[in-house]
């Protein structure tokens, strides 16, 4: 979807959404003289005006989000830095990264190759070493992510990125590359504006998948690579956040693949190959310094680290002919921390058969104390667990996915049935979504995240319910690669007809997927809006809708995106979302914003009343442009807006539609409802020509009589 800018630009929200209205300003907001510096630097692509609610960026487009490169990758390419093989051979991605950045090209380097050859970690350390103050005569530049929330992945409009001086951006479309319509017209964009980057002091790392980046169509597009050929050594790896990342240089020992005389070779060297990854080296390392120095604790690292594949190889082996211990463990996974009739019920309803009657059979082979045991779980009293090995639940339920895929349809039903409202899952609905969230993620799996999906309309319509399920489809939506599918879903299911449904996509746009995605956020937020009842789903909605506005940096996006749903494309839910943002009665914040930036703009003034016109064309929203048009009347008697500039705008408005309902209402009144005083207030000060005037005044005194 293309979201060019509207009319008027605006200064961004606070860093802290308020929680109470803020006490009511004294406008004008932008002084004549303001106090502080301006800057006018006009013609220079990124000019900034202060106004009094904070500067604004002023550019075509709203630009795509971006954060900061966390403290802890940037703490292990300083301290913690492997750029030697298993061969002690020295890696050379990050150097080819950095030389292709300080070359005479443009300042881009593409970090190309299979998964699991350190790419985003080499990406970061040529970045890190070109930022670094003596090269850049003593100013650090800063480092920061840019998040590919474009409006259409198939299709990335690069005049979207960001573009701030003395900036080292890393993008990372390894999971989307693949999916571009037209790989080489994108790249080729990247490549000039990496050439536009290296004017302004800055830089952009790509990261990027094994074939999807277009380098044999030019010498251009092939010179910004820098190809991952070779791994850092995993072992090397490990070792180094050992001792610099976690602080545990006495465990170092415990990786050494060199026998020494008082403890041999390290208990948990054979845990790695010359083929594992650098971050599975990074979970080891991880995991060995969470352990304490016993011998169980150790065991238990291990095991949690092997993913218990050991254990349950054998539990898998020895239950080759007993489908009911098999189904017992696969009924203790889902239903941890329950009794232990309760998880042999759930076996048995999975195999699909009754309870046993004959007495012989109930009185013939191991308790089942003793077989729950066998499995791995730990019983004490009547509660069955499987806490006291981490993972081993993920780790079943991935050897029963992988090996045994007829189960597929036969699991998810019977998970349907058991978290069923009244039904022994129910209470732990949350913890089997997250085991099934972990399964998707692990086998790229859409099917599972259709099936949790499958349960917003189980017959729980509890808040409670719909936040869980918004909880974990947010999850799955930002895990790669399965996320972009679960994106997917999230733009049909914000168009079904299952008020459920859509009510939980808006949940999802309302949390972390609107921080990382606020334009596809804005999207589905938009189908949902344009739902022709005003239900749950509309009302949660535009709840989000002000919950993305209020967050920093987020109301020019939101502003420009509102305004071109209702006035180009006369949306409803263009309609909805503009009387929605600009309603002071749940928070002032926006409608003082947009008043601040039209005292200084006049385009956004213009915007301001054009979006009430075409709203008021609309009669779907005829009871929303009341409230609306009393609570600006509310608002301007209390001061907490400008007083004469609501009136100017409210006028330009009235002239346009003084027969529409909503004005009609304002300026005549209605039979039978009592006005407040801060309507009356704003009726009397609205200039209507003088034949018009008589007649309010006329109709007035008659209401007033009867």
């Amino acid at each position: 979807m293309s979201e060019e800018t509207a009319p008027g630009a605006v200064p961004p929200a606070p860093s802290v959404p308020p929680t109470v209205p803020p006490a009511p300003p004294t406008f004008p907001l932008v002084p004549t003289a303001p106090p502080g510096p301006w800057m006018n630097a006009s013609g220079n692509q990124n000019s900034k005006i202060i106004m009094a609610a904070g500067p604004v960026t002023m550019t075509s487009k709203p630009q795509l989000p971006v954060a900061d490169i966390p403290k802890a990758e940037l703490g292990v390419v300083r301290l913690a830095w492997v750029d030697l093989d298993r061969r002690n051979e020295r890696v050379r991605t990050a150097g080819k990264a950095i030389d292709r950045l300080t070359g005479d090209g443009p300042a881009l380097a593409v970090v190309a190759g299979p998964a699991g050859y350190g790419k985003r970690t080499a990406g970061i350390r040529a970045l890190w070493e070109v930022s670094r103050p003596e090269e850049h005569a003593g100013d650090q530049l800063r480092l920061q992510e840019i998040r590919p929330d474009w409006g259409d992945p198939r299709s990335p409009d690069t005049s979207e990125l960001p573009d701030d001086p003395h900036t080292g951006y890393l993008l990372d479309v390894a999971a989307e590359i693949g999916s571009w319509q037209s790989p080489a017209k994108v790249a080729e964009q990247l490549v000039r504006y990496a050439e536009d980057l290296r004017h302004l002091g800055s830089f952009l790392v790509v990261i990027a998948d094994e074939y999807g980046w277009p380098e044999a169509v030019s010498g251009t597009l092939a010179r910004v690579v820098a190809r991952a050929t070779t791994r850092p050594s995993p072992h090397l790896v490990a070792k180094r956040h050992l001792e610099y990342v976690h602080g545990q240089p006495d465990r170092v020992r415990w990786l050494s693949t060199v026998p020494s005389e008082s403890e041999g070779i390290g208990v948990a060297s054979h845990l790695l190959t010359d083929g594992s990854h650098p971050a599975d080296a990074a979970r080891l390392a991880a995991v060995l310094a969470d352990a304490d120095d016993s011998p169980e604790s150790l065991k238990t690292a291990l095991g949690t680290f092997q993913q218990w594949h050991s254990d349950v190889l054998k539990v898998f082996n020895k239950t080759e002919d007993n489908p009911d211990d098999r189904a017992l463990l696969i009924s203790a996974l889902f239903l941890n921390n329950k009794d232990a009739l309760t998880i042999q019920d759930g076996s048995r309803a999975l195999l699909g058969e009754p309870q046993e009657t004959s007495v012989r059979k109930i009185l013939t082979g191991p308790d089942l104390t003793t077989r729950l045991e066998n499995m791995g779980a730990k019983v004490t009293g009547r509660t069955v667990t499987l806490d006291h090995k981490p993972g081993y639940t993920g780790s079943v339920l991935l050897r029963l996915w992988q090996q045994r895929a007829d189960i597929h349809p036969h699991l998810l039903k019977w998970l349907d049935t058991i978290t069923a409202p009244k039904e022994p899952g129910a209470d732990r609905l949350a913890a089997i979504s997250d085991l099934l969230v972990e399964l998707a993620v692990a086998e790229n799996d859409i099917r599972v995240i259709k099936q949790i999906h499958a349960w917003i309309d189980n017959g729980d319509n509890s808040a409670e319910h719909r936040r869980l399920i918004a909880r974990v489809l947010t999850v799955a939506a930002e895990a790669d690669p399965l996320g972009a599918e679960v994106r997917s879903l999230l733009l049909d299911s914000a168009q079904d007809t299952s008020e459920a449904v859509a009510t939980v996509v808006a949940l999802v746009c309302q949390g972390d997927f609107a921080e990382h995605y606020p334009r596809q956020a804005l999207v589905r937020l938009r189908h949902i809006l344009d739902r022709p009842e005003p239900d749950e789903a509309v009302r949660t909605a535009r709840a989000a809708l002000r919950d993305i506005a209020a967050r920093e940096g987020q109301l020019p996006r939101v502003w420009s995106t509102v305004i071109k749903w209702a006035t180009e494309k006369k949306h409803l839910a263009g309609h909805r979302a503009f009387v929605s943002l600009l309603d002071p009665r749940v928070d002032p914040y926006v409608l003082q914003v947009m008043l601040a930036a039209a005292e200084q703009k006049q385009d956004v003034k213009n915007a301001l009343v054009q979006g009430w016109s075409v709203a008021l064309t609309d009669t779907r929203v005829d009871a929303e442009c009341r409230e609306l048009l009393a609570a600006w009347a509310q608002a301007r008697q209390e001061n907490q807006v400008p007083h004469d500039l609501v009136t100017e705008i409210l006028n330009q408005v009235v002239v346009e539609h003084l027969y529409s309902t909503p004005i009609s209402a304002l300026i005549f009144g209605e039979p039978g409802v009592a006005n407040d005083e801060a309507v009356i207030e704003l009726r009397k000060d609205l200039r209507l020509p003088a034949a018009l005037s008589s007649v309010r005044f006329d109709h007035e005194r008659t209401t007033a009589e009867s």
